[in-house]
């Protein structure tokens, strides 16, 4: 378990089968935290590990705030050129590109290989599939830093000074280097007896811990106690799910939540619905807020737009419930006795009125 601590606010698809040999396919266009350079970044998502401190459950699909575990990591990393899962398919939000190590469990440096496989770009974000609290501005400060300074990776830190190698970017180069340097000597070779792009093809990486990978590294470190939480034990699913639910996050989990069912990748203002949906409750009546923001997705959509045309139809919305409301405090209250009705209505003159 990584140490926790509060701070403040902070479908179903696959691509070719495991260990494909057609390599990455393309991946949707690039979204928001692409890396740096034209080329923007892959990332490998580790996700076939044995959970035994959860007693063997199926950790990925564990779902904290309605969602699998694998689904939140995936949508941090969205922006990624390919992003390569390592474990066994399954459904998952976004189209991905499987792989697995050979044989299966054979630990962390093993399954970074096999990913590493079907990944071209310099930059390669790595991650385990059981951080709840990562997000996509985790990933560009990492990308960032990473592109920033002539490290071989940037890594986070935990709440205790602990570094998270699998919450990290790294150059991928100086992966393929080191874990062909770790194969040539599990082989018994000399350093320069092998060609580094023949060992790196099968690597024998199995049961390696990843601080023989680390250790190797020239690592820069960010410190970062929310994004480097993982979900190692059911008291961590537990404050994973309870911290969601806190006041600060809840309408940002939910709204995330919300997206990634519908298919919707649309980032809004979510205070100028919320401020609509105030005005219409108030001025209009109390049922009017859902119903009117629900008329002003639907209007945006059938627009085609984005974000500005949620702000337009919000802004609309707002001021004829603005309107409404102050037509409504104009109109002078009946006296004490008349009727509430029109000086030209026509009475009802049926024989039961």
């Amino acid at each position: 378990m990584t140490a926790y601590e509060p701070v403040g606010d902070q479908r179903a698809g696959s691509d070719p089968a495991p260990d494909s040999e057609a390599g990455p396919g393309p991946d949707p266009a690039p979204g928001p935290g692409t890396g740096p350079g034209p080329a923007g970044y892959d990332a490998v998502v580790l996700a076939g590990g044995a959970a035994r401190r959860l007693g063997g459950a199926d950790k990925p699909g564990l779902r904290v705030g309605g969602r699998a575990l694998l689904d939140r990591v995936l949508a941090a990393c969205a922006g990624a050129r390919t992003t390569v899962v390592v474990a066994e398919p399954r459904p998952t939000a976004r189209p991905v590109t499987w792989a697995r190590e050979d044989p299966p469990g054979g630990g962390p440096l093993a399954a970074l290989a096999a990913g590493l496989r079907h990944t071209t770009a310099e930059h390669v974000l790595v991650v385990s599939a059981d951080l709840p609290f990562l997000a996509g501005p985790t990933v560009g400060r990492l990308l960032s830093a990473l592109a920033a300074g002539d490290a071989d990776g940037v890594l986070l830190t935990d709440a205790d000074g602990r570094d998270q190698p699998l919450v990290a970017a790294y150059r991928a180069s100086a992966l393929r280097r080191e874990l062909a340097a770790l194969a040539r000597h599990r082989a018994g070779r000399s350093a320069g007896a092998a060609d580094a792009t023949d060992t790196a093809d099968t690597p024998d990486l199995t049961g390696l811990p990843l601080r023989r990978l680390t250790g190797a590294l020239r690592l820069t470190r960010l410190p970062d106690a929310v994004a480097s939480f993982d979900c190692d034990t059911w008291d961590d699913i537990a404050t994973a799910r309870a911290r969601i639910r806190e006041h600060g996050h809840v309408l940002d989990e939910w709204i995330s939540a919300a997206k990634d069912e519908l298919g919707i990748d649309l980032d809004v203002d979510i205070k100028v619905l919320l401020d609509l949906a105030r005005d219409a409750a108030h001025g209009v009546a109390r049922p009017a807020a859902p119903l009117t923001t629900f008329l002003v997705g639907y209007a945006a959509g059938r627009a085609q737009g984005g974000p500005e045309a949620v702000a337009e139809a919000a802004r609309k919305a707002a001021a004829l419930a603005l309107r409404w409301a102050e037509e409504a405090a104009a109109e002078p209250a009946p006296a004490p006795g008349k009727p509430d009705v029109a000086p030209d209505a026509t009475p009802d003159t049926r024989p039961d009125a």
